[in-house]
Protein backbone atom coordinates (compact mmCIF):
# COMPACT_ATOMS: atom_id res chain seq x y z
CA UNK A 1 0.00 0.00 0.00
CA UNK A 2 1.23 3.77 -0.47
CA UNK A 3 0.03 6.72 0.05
CA UNK A 4 -0.23 10.08 -2.64
CA UNK A 5 1.02 13.55 -2.38
CA UNK A 6 0.13 16.34 -5.06
CA UNK A 7 1.96 19.30 -4.98
CA UNK A 8 1.70 22.44 -6.65
CA UNK A 9 -0.28 19.77 -9.03
CA UNK A 10 -1.36 22.39 -12.31
CA UNK A 11 -2.45 21.15 -15.82
CA UNK A 12 -2.87 23.21 -19.03
CA UNK A 13 -4.59 22.46 -22.19
CA UNK A 14 -3.02 25.35 -24.37
CA UNK A 15 -4.32 28.43 -22.48
CA UNK A 16 -6.92 26.08 -20.58
CA UNK A 17 -6.09 25.53 -17.04
CA UNK A 18 -7.32 22.18 -16.68
CA UNK A 19 -5.96 22.03 -12.61
CA UNK A 20 -4.55 24.80 -10.85
CA UNK A 21 -1.94 24.09 -8.03
CA UNK A 22 -3.65 21.55 -6.65
CA UNK A 23 -2.00 20.38 -2.95
CA UNK A 24 -3.16 17.03 -1.40
CA UNK A 25 -2.65 14.16 0.47
CA UNK A 26 -4.02 10.82 0.45
CA UNK A 27 -2.93 8.99 3.45
CA UNK A 28 -2.31 5.28 3.04
CA UNK A 29 -5.18 3.24 2.88
CA UNK A 30 -7.27 5.97 2.74
CA UNK A 31 -10.59 6.19 0.36
CA UNK A 32 -10.45 9.52 -1.10
CA UNK A 33 -13.30 10.88 -3.37
CA UNK A 34 -12.57 13.85 -5.57
CA UNK A 35 -16.25 15.12 -6.11
CA UNK A 36 -17.45 17.77 -8.71
CA UNK A 37 -19.20 19.16 -11.67
CA UNK A 38 -18.61 17.97 -14.91
CA UNK A 39 -15.44 20.33 -16.57
CA UNK A 40 -13.86 20.75 -12.68
CA UNK A 41 -10.61 18.43 -13.25
CA UNK A 42 -11.11 15.66 -11.13
CA UNK A 43 -10.71 13.24 -14.15
CA UNK A 44 -7.54 15.04 -15.06
CA UNK A 45 -6.23 15.07 -11.55
CA UNK A 46 -6.84 10.96 -11.15
CA UNK A 47 -5.40 10.54 -14.96
CA UNK A 48 -2.17 12.34 -13.61
CA UNK A 49 -2.08 9.98 -10.94
CA UNK A 50 -1.97 7.36 -13.29
CA UNK A 51 0.61 8.88 -15.79
CA UNK A 52 -2.37 8.99 -18.54
CA UNK A 53 -1.83 12.80 -18.48
CA UNK A 54 1.11 14.94 -18.44
CA UNK A 55 1.92 16.88 -15.72
CA UNK A 56 2.25 20.64 -16.30
CA UNK A 57 3.53 21.57 -13.06
CA UNK A 58 4.08 20.56 -9.51
CA UNK A 59 4.90 16.99 -8.32
CA UNK A 60 3.25 13.46 -7.50
CA UNK A 61 4.71 11.22 -4.79
CA UNK A 62 3.53 7.88 -4.82
CA UNK A 63 5.07 6.03 -1.51
CA UNK A 64 7.27 8.63 -1.25
CA UNK A 65 8.65 8.54 -4.84
CA UNK A 66 8.17 11.27 -7.41
CA UNK A 67 6.31 9.74 -10.17
CA UNK A 68 6.33 12.45 -12.50
CA UNK A 69 8.42 10.42 -14.55
CA UNK A 70 7.37 7.14 -14.39
CA UNK A 71 5.25 5.18 -16.98
CA UNK A 72 1.81 3.98 -16.22
CA UNK A 73 2.85 0.03 -15.69
CA UNK A 74 5.68 1.12 -13.10
CA UNK A 75 3.31 3.16 -10.60
CA UNK A 76 2.21 -0.20 -8.85
CA UNK A 77 -1.47 1.78 -9.63
CA UNK A 78 -5.07 -0.18 -10.96
CA UNK A 79 -7.78 1.80 -12.51
CA UNK A 80 -11.37 1.50 -13.24
CA UNK A 81 -13.03 3.55 -16.08
CA UNK A 82 -16.59 4.31 -16.33
CA UNK A 83 -16.64 2.16 -19.46
CA UNK A 84 -16.26 -1.54 -18.37
CA UNK A 85 -13.41 -2.23 -21.16
CA UNK A 86 -13.97 -5.52 -21.23
CA UNK A 87 -12.17 -7.81 -23.87
CA UNK A 88 -15.94 -9.27 -25.79
CA UNK A 89 -14.23 -12.15 -27.18
CA UNK A 90 -13.01 -13.35 -23.76
CA UNK A 91 -14.28 -15.27 -20.94
CA UNK A 92 -14.64 -13.57 -17.50
CA UNK A 93 -12.09 -15.51 -16.34
CA UNK A 94 -9.61 -14.84 -19.38
CA UNK A 95 -10.20 -10.74 -18.92
CA UNK A 96 -9.45 -11.37 -14.69
CA UNK A 97 -5.89 -12.81 -15.94
CA UNK A 98 -4.96 -10.66 -18.89
CA UNK A 99 -3.14 -8.23 -17.12
CA UNK A 100 -1.31 -11.07 -15.21
CA UNK A 101 -0.56 -12.73 -18.82
CA UNK A 102 0.91 -9.64 -20.25
CA UNK A 103 3.22 -9.21 -16.78
CA UNK A 104 4.10 -13.17 -17.09
CA UNK A 105 2.87 -14.00 -13.37
CA UNK A 106 3.18 -18.06 -13.31
CA UNK A 107 0.35 -19.86 -13.76
CA UNK A 108 -0.15 -21.56 -10.33
CA UNK A 109 0.07 -17.43 -8.92
CA UNK A 110 -2.35 -16.39 -11.94
CA UNK A 111 -5.07 -18.96 -10.66
CA UNK A 112 -4.68 -17.90 -6.95
CA UNK A 113 -5.17 -14.46 -7.95
CA UNK A 114 -8.16 -14.64 -10.29
CA UNK A 115 -10.02 -17.50 -7.72
CA UNK A 116 -9.41 -14.94 -5.07
CA UNK A 117 -10.82 -11.81 -6.24
CA UNK A 118 -13.88 -13.87 -8.05
CA UNK A 119 -14.48 -14.94 -4.09
CA UNK A 120 -14.07 -11.42 -2.94
CA UNK A 121 -16.65 -9.81 -5.45
CA UNK A 122 -19.07 -13.05 -5.56
CA UNK A 123 -18.25 -13.88 -8.97
CA UNK A 124 -17.03 -17.22 -9.15
CA UNK A 125 -20.21 -18.89 -11.18
CA UNK A 126 -18.99 -16.35 -14.14
CA UNK A 127 -15.89 -17.37 -14.85
CA UNK A 128 -16.47 -18.94 -18.23
CA UNK A 129 -19.50 -16.63 -19.40
CA UNK A 130 -18.69 -14.10 -22.09
CA UNK A 131 -19.45 -10.20 -21.23
CA UNK A 132 -22.43 -9.96 -23.52
CA UNK A 133 -23.86 -12.74 -21.13
CA UNK A 134 -23.14 -10.39 -17.78
CA UNK A 135 -25.75 -7.39 -16.43
CA UNK A 136 -24.15 -4.37 -16.21
CA UNK A 137 -23.35 -4.97 -12.52
CA UNK A 138 -21.50 -7.98 -13.45
CA UNK A 139 -19.26 -6.64 -15.96
CA UNK A 140 -18.84 -3.78 -13.04
CA UNK A 141 -17.65 -6.12 -10.66
CA UNK A 142 -15.65 -7.53 -13.24
CA UNK A 143 -13.88 -4.47 -14.13
CA UNK A 144 -13.39 -4.43 -10.64
CA UNK A 145 -11.92 -8.07 -10.00
CA UNK A 146 -9.48 -6.92 -12.74
CA UNK A 147 -7.79 -4.36 -10.95
CA UNK A 148 -7.94 -6.65 -7.77
CA UNK A 149 -5.71 -9.43 -9.16
CA UNK A 150 -3.15 -6.77 -10.02
CA UNK A 151 -2.64 -6.71 -5.91
CA UNK A 152 -1.91 -2.73 -6.97
CA UNK A 153 -0.94 -0.61 -4.39
CA UNK A 154 -3.42 1.90 -5.24
CA UNK A 155 -6.51 1.99 -6.78
CA UNK A 156 -8.19 4.67 -9.00
CA UNK A 157 -11.52 4.47 -10.21
CA UNK A 158 -12.94 7.21 -12.71
CA UNK A 159 -17.11 7.40 -12.01
CA UNK A 160 -17.18 3.42 -12.11
CA UNK A 161 -20.88 3.46 -11.68
CA UNK A 162 -22.55 5.99 -14.11
CA UNK A 163 -23.48 3.92 -16.25
CA UNK A 164 -25.47 1.89 -13.79
CA UNK A 165 -29.36 2.34 -12.79
CA UNK A 166 -30.31 3.73 -9.39
CA UNK A 167 -30.80 0.66 -7.05
CA UNK A 168 -27.71 -0.94 -9.10
CA UNK A 169 -25.83 2.16 -7.59
CA UNK A 170 -26.79 2.29 -4.09
CA UNK A 171 -25.86 -1.72 -4.06
CA UNK A 172 -22.39 -1.54 -6.08
CA UNK A 173 -21.15 1.67 -3.27
CA UNK A 174 -21.99 -0.49 -0.28
CA UNK A 175 -20.06 -3.34 -2.18
CA UNK A 176 -16.91 -1.01 -2.59
CA UNK A 177 -16.90 0.38 0.52
CA UNK A 178 -16.68 -3.01 2.14
CA UNK A 179 -14.51 -4.17 -0.38
CA UNK A 180 -12.33 -0.88 0.73
CA UNK A 181 -12.57 -2.06 3.95
CA UNK A 182 -11.62 -5.78 3.32
CA UNK A 183 -8.33 -4.77 1.00
CA UNK A 184 -7.10 -1.61 2.88
CA UNK A 185 -5.95 -0.68 -0.10
CA UNK A 186 -5.92 3.06 -0.81
CA UNK A 187 -8.39 4.06 -3.06
CA UNK A 188 -8.82 7.28 -5.14
CA UNK A 189 -12.48 8.00 -6.43
CA UNK A 190 -13.57 10.50 -9.07
CA UNK A 191 -17.54 11.16 -9.17
CA UNK A 192 -19.68 13.95 -10.02
CA UNK A 193 -22.29 12.73 -7.85
CA UNK A 194 -22.07 14.03 -4.21
CA UNK A 195 -24.31 11.01 -2.67
CA UNK A 196 -21.77 8.78 -3.64
CA UNK A 197 -18.76 10.93 -2.17
CA UNK A 198 -20.57 11.63 1.17
CA UNK A 199 -21.39 7.94 1.78
CA UNK A 200 -18.00 6.40 0.28
CA UNK A 201 -15.20 8.73 1.26
CA UNK A 202 -12.72 8.48 4.58
CA UNK A 203 -12.51 12.10 3.72
CA UNK A 204 -13.80 13.97 0.17
CA UNK A 205 -11.84 16.68 -1.65
CA UNK A 206 -14.05 19.30 -4.17
CA UNK A 207 -12.86 20.73 -7.12
CA UNK A 208 -14.24 23.76 -9.03
CA UNK A 209 -12.75 25.03 -12.39
CA UNK A 210 -9.66 23.34 -11.42
CA UNK A 211 -9.33 24.45 -8.09
CA UNK A 212 -9.52 22.55 -4.72
CA UNK A 213 -12.37 24.40 -2.93
CA UNK A 214 -11.95 22.30 0.62
CA UNK A 215 -11.36 18.77 1.49
CA UNK A 216 -11.70 16.64 4.97
CA UNK A 217 -14.67 14.27 6.65
CA UNK A 218 -17.61 14.11 4.75
CA UNK A 219 -19.89 15.33 7.72
CA UNK A 220 -17.31 18.16 8.73
CA UNK A 221 -17.61 19.35 4.79
CA UNK A 222 -20.97 19.13 5.32
CA UNK A 223 -21.88 21.18 8.27
CA UNK A 224 -18.73 23.60 7.75
CA UNK A 225 -18.77 24.32 4.15
CA UNK A 226 -15.43 26.30 3.11
CA UNK A 227 -17.41 29.01 0.78
CA UNK A 228 -20.45 29.36 -0.90
CA UNK A 229 -19.77 26.94 -3.83
CA UNK A 230 -18.90 24.05 -1.39
CA UNK A 231 -22.13 24.88 0.35
CA UNK A 232 -24.72 24.57 -2.42
CA UNK A 233 -22.79 21.71 -4.10
CA UNK A 234 -22.84 18.94 -1.46
CA UNK A 235 -26.46 18.42 -0.29
CA UNK A 236 -29.65 16.75 -1.81
CA UNK A 237 -31.65 19.24 -2.07
CA UNK A 238 -28.63 21.89 -2.34
CA UNK A 239 -28.08 24.40 0.50
CA UNK A 240 -30.67 27.61 0.17
CA UNK A 241 -28.49 30.85 -0.59
CA UNK A 242 -29.67 34.46 -0.07
CA UNK A 243 -28.38 37.80 -0.44
CA UNK A 244 -28.63 40.01 2.61
CA UNK A 245 -27.89 43.01 3.93
CA UNK A 246 -26.47 43.14 7.73
CA UNK A 247 -28.36 45.69 9.84
CA UNK A 248 -26.29 48.66 10.84
CA UNK A 249 -25.91 47.61 14.50
CA UNK A 250 -25.34 43.78 13.10
CA UNK A 251 -28.14 42.39 14.82
CA UNK A 252 -29.92 41.52 12.21
CA UNK A 253 -29.94 39.97 8.30
CA UNK A 254 -32.46 42.29 5.72
CA UNK A 255 -32.93 39.98 2.35
CA UNK A 256 -35.62 40.53 -0.16
CA UNK A 257 -39.24 39.66 1.36
CA UNK A 258 -37.27 38.57 4.74
CA UNK A 259 -35.60 40.02 7.77
CA UNK A 260 -33.81 37.59 10.44
CA UNK A 261 -32.19 37.83 13.54
CA UNK A 262 -28.35 37.56 13.66
CA UNK A 263 -28.44 34.34 16.59
CA UNK A 264 -26.24 34.78 19.44
CA UNK A 265 -24.28 31.69 17.51
CA UNK A 266 -23.52 34.01 15.16
CA UNK A 267 -22.66 37.15 17.14
CA UNK A 268 -18.77 36.53 17.43
CA UNK A 269 -18.06 35.70 13.98
CA UNK A 270 -20.24 38.59 12.72
CA UNK A 271 -18.30 41.23 15.15
CA UNK A 272 -14.62 39.83 13.84
CA UNK A 273 -15.49 40.16 10.24
CA UNK A 274 -14.41 43.45 8.44
CA UNK A 275 -16.00 46.36 9.89
CA UNK A 276 -16.64 46.65 6.51
CA UNK A 277 -18.65 44.07 6.21
CA UNK A 278 -22.51 44.60 5.12
CA UNK A 279 -23.12 41.97 2.17
CA UNK A 280 -23.77 39.24 2.80
CA UNK A 281 -24.80 35.08 2.09
CA UNK A 282 -27.63 33.17 4.14
CA UNK A 283 -26.96 29.76 4.04
CA UNK A 284 -30.01 27.38 5.40
CA UNK A 285 -30.20 23.47 4.64
CA UNK A 286 -33.45 22.18 3.76
CA UNK A 287 -33.86 20.10 6.90
CA UNK A 288 -33.23 23.93 8.77
CA UNK A 289 -36.55 24.88 7.60
CA UNK A 290 -40.06 23.36 9.06
CA UNK A 291 -43.58 23.98 10.04
CA UNK A 292 -43.34 23.41 13.47
CA UNK A 293 -40.49 25.48 15.58
CA UNK A 294 -40.82 22.18 18.03
CA UNK A 295 -38.64 19.85 15.41
CA UNK A 296 -35.81 22.47 15.19
CA UNK A 297 -33.30 22.93 17.74
CA UNK A 298 -32.50 26.55 19.03
CA UNK A 299 -33.77 29.77 18.75
CA UNK A 300 -35.99 30.23 15.56
CA UNK A 301 -37.35 33.15 13.16
CA UNK A 302 -40.40 33.01 10.93
CA UNK A 303 -39.54 32.87 7.10
CA UNK A 304 -42.59 33.25 4.83
CA UNK A 305 -42.63 31.99 1.72
CA UNK A 306 -44.45 31.45 -1.61
CA UNK A 307 -45.00 27.68 -2.31
CA UNK A 308 -44.28 26.74 -5.91
CA UNK A 309 -44.26 22.99 -6.00
CA UNK A 310 -44.21 20.27 -3.70
CA UNK A 311 -42.38 17.02 -4.28
CA UNK A 312 -43.48 14.08 -1.90
CA UNK A 313 -40.64 11.37 -1.75
CA UNK A 314 -42.76 9.02 1.16
CA UNK A 315 -39.92 10.05 3.63
CA UNK A 316 -40.68 13.53 3.92
CA UNK A 317 -41.67 16.11 1.20
CA UNK A 318 -39.76 18.73 -0.40
CA UNK A 319 -41.54 22.14 -0.66
CA UNK A 320 -39.95 24.16 -3.12
CA UNK A 321 -41.19 27.99 -2.44
CA UNK A 322 -39.96 31.59 -3.25
CA UNK A 323 -38.55 34.29 -0.85
CA UNK A 324 -38.66 37.57 -2.51
CA UNK A 325 -37.12 36.30 -5.94
CA UNK A 326 -34.70 33.61 -4.21
CA UNK A 327 -35.92 30.32 -4.64
CA UNK A 328 -35.59 27.73 -1.82
CA UNK A 329 -36.46 24.36 -0.57
CA UNK A 330 -37.63 22.80 2.62
CA UNK A 331 -37.86 19.31 3.81
CA UNK A 332 -41.13 19.09 5.75
CA UNK A 333 -43.46 16.28 6.67
CA UNK A 334 -44.45 13.45 4.14
CA UNK A 335 -48.00 14.66 4.30
CA UNK A 336 -47.41 18.03 3.81
CA UNK A 337 -49.41 19.70 0.94
CA UNK A 338 -49.60 23.54 -0.45
CA UNK A 339 -51.01 24.71 -3.92
CA UNK A 340 -49.00 26.92 -6.07
CA UNK A 341 -49.15 30.15 -5.46
CA UNK A 342 -50.01 29.67 -1.41
CA UNK A 343 -48.04 31.55 1.49
CA UNK A 344 -46.78 29.38 4.09
CA UNK A 345 -44.92 30.49 7.19
CA UNK A 346 -41.60 28.76 8.11
CA UNK A 347 -39.35 28.49 10.73
CA UNK A 348 -35.74 29.01 10.47
CA UNK A 349 -33.47 27.49 12.43
CA UNK A 350 -31.39 30.17 13.45
CA UNK A 351 -27.95 28.83 15.08
CA UNK A 352 -27.76 26.30 12.06
CA UNK A 353 -27.94 29.49 9.28
CA UNK A 354 -24.28 29.85 7.48
CA UNK A 355 -22.81 33.42 6.82
CA UNK A 356 -20.78 34.11 3.81
CA UNK A 357 -19.12 37.18 3.01
CA UNK A 358 -20.71 38.18 -0.38
CA UNK A 359 -17.35 39.87 -1.91
CA UNK A 360 -15.35 36.67 -1.33
CA UNK A 361 -17.77 33.83 -1.71
CA UNK A 362 -15.54 32.34 2.12
CA UNK A 363 -17.24 31.73 4.66
CA UNK A 364 -16.99 34.00 8.21
CA UNK A 365 -15.38 32.20 11.11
Amino acid sequence: MAGVTLSGVTKRFGTVVAVDTVDLEIRDGEFMVLVGPSGCGKSTLLRMIAGLEEITEGTIEIGHRVVNDVAPKDRDIAMVFQSYALYPHMTVRENLEFGLRIRKTPKEEMAARVREAAQILGIEELLERRPRALSGGQRQRVAVGRAIVRKPSIFLFDEPLSNLDAKLRVQMRAELSKLHKRLGTTVVYVTHDQVEAMTMGDRIAVLEAGHLQQEGVPLEVYERPANVFVAGFIGTPPMNLLDARLSADRSRLDGDGFSLPVSPAHRDEVAKASGELREVVVGIRPEHLHLDPERLEGPTAPLTVTVEIVETLGHDAIAHARVGDELVAASLDPHFTAEPGETVELQVALDAIHLFDAGSRMRLT
